[in-house]
């Protein structure tokens, strides 16, 4: 798409691909080394902060997205990328480039447990989470923004306004823990998300517009990849403790 060359931090494939691995440097080696002999961060007020920022950024993004695309006539069956430089088109363009550099700005959410020492945070799921979503987020900024392809930033940038909603609850202190019950409703709307997006990625299969199949194959297999990780989670993590919690009681 011609019309996003020379946006900053999206000139080159090396850009993403360059903040991927420095992240994953980061994760692996140089955060653990800085961490090793020292007592972990308190940022309260810097997660107030960010969090407070992910909540009105995501929402932006959501009310701005649902206003050119499905609010403006959009059919959620098949809808074609529109590469003209119209108004509407060049709307999408911006809104699939905020979408991208969002998810660079994700890369802090790691970054913060390194420094608070959160370290059972940072499983693989997270990692690889955050890594593929940056380069996917490039592929579809620079090739084929908006069109069908809008339904994935619209869920997303719901799912993440829940979310940092209750890290920003989470950071605000242990007042606020007796609120923060509904923790593992979170990986099932997570789930939720990656079904209704797999979804919705095959429906050009069946009616045809002219948006790429490509997409859609690449959309279909990370649902699925991403739905079987945090179902493995969700039942690592929740049902486990269910099964313990019940034991406990029968004791």
């Amino acid at each position: 798409d011609r019309r996003t060359d020379g946006w900053f931090l999206a000139e080159s494939p090396l850009t993403p691909v360059l903040f991927c691995v420095i992240y994953l440097l980061f994760v692996k080696i140089w955060g653990p080394k800085l961490m090793a002999n020292r007592s972990p961060f308190q940022l309260k007020g810097v997660l107030i902060v960010y969090n407070s920022f992910q909540i009105v950024f995501n929402g932006w993004m959501f009310y701005r997205i649902c206003r050119v695309t499905w609010f403006n006539g959009y059919s959620f069956v098949c809808q074609p990328v529109d590469y003209s430089a119209s108004e509407d088109g060049l709307q999408e363009v911006l809104m699939g480039y905020c979408f991208y550099v969002s998810k660079l700005i994700d890369f802090l959410d790691t970054v913060f447990f390194i420094l608070r020492k959160k370290n059972n945070q940072i499983t693989f799921l997270h990692v690889f989470h955050h890594f593929v979503m940056v380069l996917a987020c490039f592929a579809g900024f620079r090739f084929m923004t908006g069109g069908q392809s809008a339904f994935t930033p619209t869920f997303n940038t719901f799912v993440h306004c829940v979310m940092y909603f209750y890290y920003l609850m989470a950071a605000l202190g242990p007042g606020y823990q007796k609120y923060l019950w509904w923790k593992r409703h979170l990986t099932a709307l997570q789930m939720i998300q990656f079904l209704c997006v797999g979804l919705h990625g095959m429906m050009p299969f069946f009616a045809d517009c002219g948006f790429p199949k490509i997409y859609c194959w690449y959309c279909v297999f990370q649902s699925i990849m991403f739905f079987q990780l945090f179902n493995n989670f969700h039942s690592k993590t929740y049902r486990l403790q269910d099964i313990n919690t019940n034991n406990n009681k029968m004791k």
